[in-house]
Order: structure tokens, then C-alpha cells, then sequence
């Protein structure tokens, strides 16, 4: 599989999971997550995609500063309801990452380890998600604008609008990782902590 080149850039989300070591799968713990992974999950990357990364690595920056942040010990609550756009896409990228589930997600060995019901849609906050550490009950919430910077939609049009001809299709996949690549380089500006 030959991805973007401006994937090598990206930061892997490293994290502490106690269910991991405990099973054996990561003898010390740890889980690097890189983007390429989500990508694969998700099957493809856009501004959703890159949006639900973002948003977690920002989030889980500011609840655990410069500790390890711990897998299965956060909360995910979304504000939009699942049946919303492309929320189930951001949903099932913050389970991935934080290990956070709905209804249908791993109910635990004993009374460890459990992660079903850390992940809900719904809340009544102001940002896009609000990630909350379990141990403290700190929490934050992120609010994700891609329209400060890119316009996903009319680049799509390039490819599959009334104009679209043979060369606009063929340059679209170029320009729209260019587009995804921007908001890596420009998270700043489209990634909020309220």
C-alpha cells in the first residue's frame, strides 16, 4: 500500500493501555497509534478523518500534558447525535484511539478494563467532543472548523460536479491530499480548545 508521503510527518498518539499489558500484547503498556492506522480503519483520508485525529491528539494533550495518556480511562462525548453527517466517523476514530465504546463495546475482565458505554452522543456542550479523564474527572472540549482553511466541498465538485472533465478528475486524489495535507500543517487554525 503506497500512502501519502506527508504521512511519515505525522506524530503518533502514544499511549498507556493496562489491558494491553495485561494481555500480553504490549509487554510495558504503551501503544503508538499512527495516522496511517486510522486511515486503514477508516479506509480513506479527508477532512473528517483528520479532524477526529486532531481533535483527540489535542484533546488528550490538554488532559494529560506531558503524562502518557491512558487508553480506556477516557470518556468521549460527542454533541451530535450518531445519525448526524459523518459524527459516526469521528466516533468510531476517537474508539480507536482512546478505547472509548458505546453500548456494544468491550464490558471488561471482573471490574477492569471495562470500556463499554465510555463513548455517547448527544451532550449538551459547545464544542464537538469532550474528552474526560475517568481518574480526575478532568475534562476538555474541542470544537474542529476544516472551513477556516479548506473547502472539502467544492474541490469535490472538481471530480464529480456538472464540470468535471477527464483532467479534473485525474488531478483530484493529488489536491485532495494537498487539502488533507494542509490541515495537518494549519491545525492551529482549525482546531479549538474551549
Amino acid at each position: 500500500m503506497r500512502l501519502p508521503n506527508y504521512f511519515k510527518n505525522i506524530e503518533p498518539i502514544i499511549l498507556y493501555d493496562e489491558l494491553s499489558k495485561f494481555l500480553g500484547t504490549s509487554e510495558d503498556g504503551e501503544l503508538e497509534i499512527h495516522f496511517s492506522e486510522i486511515v486503514k480503519m477508516a479506509g480513506h483520508s479527508c477532512p473528517t478523518v483528520t479532524g477526529a485525529w486532531l481533535m483527540t491528539k489535542k484533546g488528550l494533550e490538554a488532559l494529560y500534558g506531558n503524562e502518557k495518556p491512558v487508553r480506556g480511562n477516557i470518556k468521549v462525548e460527542l454533541r451530535d447525535s450518531a445519525k448526524d453527517g459523518s459524527v459516526g466517523v469521528s466516533a468510531s476514530i476517537f474508539t480507536n484511539i482512546t478505547g472509548a465504546a458505546g453500548p456494544h463495546g468491550f464490558d471488561g475482565i471482573g471490574d477492569k478494563f471495562i470500556r463499554r458505554k465510555l463513548l455517547s452522543f448527544g451532550a449538551n456542550i459547545d464544542g464537538f467532543v469532550r474528552f474526560t479523564r475517568i481518574d480526575t474527572n478532568k475534562s476538555v472540549e474541542v470544537k474542529y472548523r476544516p472551513a477556516n482553511l479548506v473547502h472539502p466541498s467544492n474541490l469535490m465538485m472538481t471530480a464529480i460536479g456538472p464540470k468535471a472533465d477527464d483532467t479534473s478528475k485525474e488531478a483530484f486524489p493529488k489536491l485532495w491530499q494537498e487539502m488533507v495535507e494542509q490541515l495537518f500543517e494549519n491545525s492551529d487554525k482549525v482546531v479549538f480548545i474551549l
